[in-house]
Formats: structure tokens, sequence, C-alpha cells
């Protein structure tokens, strides 16, 4: 008994390996595919700028008042801490290196994934149930050239312009809670942010930002195209499981890159 046991965990540890390295090997054929597009859709400048609109304009509120109050907190978190050491002056340099390096990139993706990216994976999932997807392909139109492609165009525009709004927004609100809350002086925050920040900061961060994009891209739209294979599931169940899975896993994937390119960086 305990042999049979045994052997039908082993089993479906199995079924769930190979399903996983399906998955991933459907992932990058699919990333590859959607990179390869992007030539040939430099010809649809209409659907390229809706989806920066799509990505850009509708993220952008969300994007600053979420940055504000991160900048509010870490000013008065920061300040309280170095007041322990009596190194108030420094604030400027902790909020903005913090924001810059780290906080501003990952926050900034997972907002626009939160908003944009599950939109992205429900569109393209509807369209793959109501067989738009299909009638492209009869029309010998591409579909990953012209769903995908435009968005990942989009991304490589619209996710560092956000991070920038969002760093830049995390900054001043740092500066709202060290200098006009608390008692340091203005000029000693903005001194101390423009001694802090240099070129390799600023790089890393764009870094971040494209990488995050490109990749969070690819996860939603691939989760959208693929919704009718999810077992088990059908209609609106699969494209809301699918919205689910892509929000789930590109906020995974964030952080694992960050770490990645913060451990080449550092």
């Amino acid at each position: 008994m305990r042999i049979t046991h045994a052997a039908g965990m082993i089993s479906a540890l199995g079924r769930s390996a190979l399903a996983a390295t399906g998955e991933l090997g459907g992932l990058a054929l699919f990333a590859a595919r959607s990179a390869a597009s992007v030539k040939r859709a430099k010809r649809l400048t209409g659907r390229v700028v809706q989806a920066t609109y799509e990505l850009g304009v509708r993220c952008v509120p969300v994007i600053l008042i979420v940055a504000l109050f991160t900048g509010l907190v870490l000013g008065l978190q920061c300040y309280v801490i170095l007041a322990r050491f009596g190194s108030e002056a420094a604030l400027g340099t902790l909020v903005s290196l913090t924001l810059v390096r780290e906080l501003g990139p990952v926050l900034a993706a997972m907002l626009i994934v939160g908003q944009a990216g599950s939109a992205l994976a429900s569109e393209i999932g509807i369209q793959r149930n109501t067989e738009q997807i299909t009638a492209l392909e009869t029309m010998a139109i591409d579909p990953l050239g012209y769903l995908v492609a435009p968005r990942l165009i989009a991304a490589l525009v619209g996710f560092p312009i956000l991070t920038a709004f969002f760093t830049i927004a995390g900054i001043v609100g740092g500066w709202i809670s060290g200098s006009l809350v608390l008692t340091l002086e203005s000029g000693v925050y903005w001194s101390a942010v423009e001694r802090a920040l240099q070129p390799a900061d600023l790089r890393e961060c764009v870094t971040k930002a494209i990488v995050f994009g490109l990749l969070t891209t690819i996860i939603c739209a691939f989760n959208g195209y693929t919704a009718h294979r999810r077992a088990g599931l059908a209609g609106a169940q699969a494209v809301s499981a699918s919205a689910t899975r892509a929000v789930v896993w590109s906020s995974i994937v964030i952080l694992v890159a960050d770490y990645v390119i913060t451990s080449f960086v550092v």
C-alpha cells in the first residue's frame, strides 16, 4: 500500500515537473516569436500609440499617488532612524538612493502590472475565447505582431517614464516629510539628493525598468494568449484565472529579476 502511494506521489510530481517545463518552453518560444514580430509592428503606429496610452497615461494617477505616500512614509521612517545617530542631514541621500535603485523600479512595475498587465491578459484572453485570434490567423495576420509587439514597444517607452515619475514623486514626498513636516532644512535635503545620485544609479534604474517592462508584458500576454489551455476552465473563468496568474507570476519575476540585476551591479 505504501509503495503504491509513493509511486502515485512520484508520478504526480513527474507530471507537475513536465507541465512546468512545457509551460516554460512555451513561454520562451512565445517571447522569441513576439520579439521577432516587433520589426513587423513598426507599421502599426496607431496600435503602438494606443498601447502606450493604455500602459502609460492611464497608470500615471496611481503611480503619482502611491509614489508620493511612499516617499512620505520613507521620509518619516528614515528621519527617525537617522536622528538616533545625529545624521538627519543624510535623509535626502537615503531616500533618493532607496527610490532610484530599488523601490522606484520595483513598485512602479508592480503597479503597472496590477493595472495595465491584468487588463492586457484579460483582453487577449477574451480575444482568444471569442476566436478573434483565430480570425487574425485566417486572414494571414500574425497575432503576435498585431497584439503583442505594440505592447512590447509601449513597455520600452512607458516603464522607464513611469518609473521616473514614481521616483521624482517619491523624492518630493521625502522632502515634504523631512522639511515641511519635520525640521530638516530644504537646502540640506536637496543638496544631499544632488550629491547622492550618480549616473550609475540612474542607469541601474532605467535598466531595471526596461527589463521589468519586457518580462511582465511577455508574461501577461502569454497568459492571455493561452487562456484556452487552462484545464477545467472555460470562458470568463479561464480569462479571470489567466489575469490572476499573469499578475502573480509577473510580481514574482520582478523580484527575481531585481535581485539578479542588483547582484551584478553591486
